[in-house]
């Protein structure tokens, strides 16, 4: 049996309507038939970035830097999404861009990538604000998601060092609808928590490409985590759930992480710390550990008996 290797990884681009005039793209990493895949795996993005510098990061002599290369190649059909307003989507549409306008974006590429791949069950892996994108979008739609991973998730804010200070800015952010990003800006996602858990030449890289897509992105996500908070309740999530929280994260607060994980009704869930990470974990020293973390949950096998 071939043992694959990142070259063998096929990458396309596609594109989801939404409405009637705007359109999401969509990036989808495979290795042979991706029909034969062990599992459909979405990622989802968070509020400072598009989707493929998260997931498909190249970094040179980084093995690995991007996960959709890693879960390709482990058997997975994987995919990301733009948010409208960010990458290669549409931006020209004057919004603010909440979490929820992100979850109805999941809706539309949710609903085409299960039209073209013929399939009933997703999985879905969302960090940060992208966790709740994710678990809103679960929560309203229970039944087309098989496992659901949040990583870097906010319940209340409750105990958020990062929110606490985000919260200053709340009037700028609500006075206007996008807000500018550039190399600084990404630099400062690796030092305000525990600089060290990141190698440079990673964070450059991520940097780079960022802004290389997105000049500016939307501060919906931002103005949601400030004032709006719960937005999801976990009690509605009825799905296989994992909560990934690094050690060093200043915005997914453990206590409230915690009182969160408590509520999930389903008992297929598991709360794992990480060690060493901080808010960016694929982007970190201990990215393959994340990634083992992921993997092993989404390849679990399901009980027999539940008693």
């Amino acid at each position: 049996m071939k043992k694959f290797t990142e070259l063998d990884v096929i990458g396309q681009q596609h594109w989801a309507n939404k409405g009637n005039s705007t359109k999401l793209f969509l990036w989808n990493k495979f290795v042979g038939d991706p029909i034969n895949s062990i599992g459909t795996l979405v990622f989802v993005h968070g509020s400072s970035m598009a989707s493929q510098p998260t997931f498909d990061l190249h970094v040179e002599g980084r093995p690995f830097s991007s996960a959709m290369n890693y879960f390709a190649i482990q058997g997975f059909d994987t995919w990301c999404v733009d948010m409208e307003g960010y990458g290669r989507s549409d931006k020209d549409r004057d919004s603010y861009f909440f979490i929820s306008d992100g979850a109805d974006d999941l809706e539309v590429a949710c609903q085409y990538i299960k039209k073209i791949r013929s399939i009933e069950k997703i999985h879905m892996y969302g960090i940060s604000s992208g966790a709740l994108r994710a678990s809103l979008f679960a929560q309203r739609n229970p039944t087309i998601i098989n496992r659901l991973a949040m990583d870097a998730m906010v319940w209340t804010g409750e105990g958020s060092p990062t929110l606490e200070n985000r919260r200053k800015k709340l009037e700028e952010f609500k006075a206007n609808k996008r807000r500018p990003i550039d190399l600084d800006f990404v630099r400062s996602i690796f030092s305000r928590d525990h600089p060290g858990c990141a190698e440079d030449t990673v964070i450059e890289g991520f940097a780079k490409v960022i802004c290389e897509l997105d000049t500016s992105i939307p501060n919906g996500t931002y103005i949601d985590m400030c004032e709006n908070l719960p937005i999801v309740d976990p009690e509605q999530l009825t799905m296989p759930c994992l909560i990934m929280r690094g050690q060093w994260d200043g915005i997914a607060a453990m206590e409230d992480l915690l009182k969160f994980f408590k509520r999930i009704p389903n008992p297929d869930k598991q709360f794992i710390v990480m060690p060493g990470v901080s808010h960016a974990s694929f982007q970190q020293k201990n990215y393959m550990m994340v990634y083992h973390i992921l993997n092993s949950f989404l390849s679990q096998a399901s009980p027999n008996y539940l008693g």
